[in-house]
């Protein structure tokens, strides 16, 4: 059945090589995200509270306490929502509360949205049940959006909508030893 017969002779060939191991502490090259991939929003919770101004240029959807300016892509405030400060975003979807001045190109208000406050816009809409105390302006495409210093509606940051007030005549111009008397401004 089995014969003896010698084996061949394996001849020695060179070393194949080996790539070198890939570097782990190195950063890979990421690449860059396809226009049709889908971006989380980032989410606050209900059970957080934000003290402070909130800025960038993503997706925000809050559904805990914003206690200052949110300046971001596009705000959704759910209805457990809450933000006490301006809001500035090309797209505002809001269900739960804001009190402050709101500035986006579509502002979109749901039947259980509550907003104190200004609303700059291009596109908003109100549905039934919803809760808006304030003053809207709508404002044409390409044309900036304005900003007043109007105490109810700036945030710390600084937009909101105009003041329709009175204009205030400039002041007289003041010597530095003369004696100023503040008075307060009549309604």
């Amino acid at each position: 059945m089995f014969s003896k017969t010698s084996k061949p002779v394996r001849q020695e060939s060179a070393p194949v090589p080996v790539p070198p191991l890939p570097d782990l502490n190195a950063q890979a090259p990421r690449k860059a995200p396809t226009p049709t991939a889908a971006k989380m929003a980032s989410v606050l919770a209900s059970d957080l509270v934000f003290e402070g101004n909130v800025s960038g240029a993503g997706d925000l959807h809050i559904d805990g306490t914003v206690r200052g300016d949110v300046k971001v892509g596009r705000l959704t405030v759910g209805e457990t929502g809450n933000v006490e400060g301006g809001v500035q975003a090309d797209i505002v979807e809001v269900r739960g509360r804001i009190v402050g001045a709101v500035v986006g190109k579509q502002v979109k208000l749901l039947g259980t949205a509550y907003v104190d406050g200004d609303i700059s816009h291009e596109q908003l809409s109100i549905d039934v049940g919803a809760y808006f105390q304030g003053r809207c302006l709508q404002v044409r495409k390409g044309e900036p959006t304005p900003v007043s210093h109007h105490p109810q509606a700036a945030g710390s940051m600084g937009f909101s909508t105009p003041s329709y007030a009175q204009p205030v005549p400039a002041p007289a111009p003041v010597d530095a030893g003369q004696l100023i008397e503040l008075k307060p401004a009549s309604a």
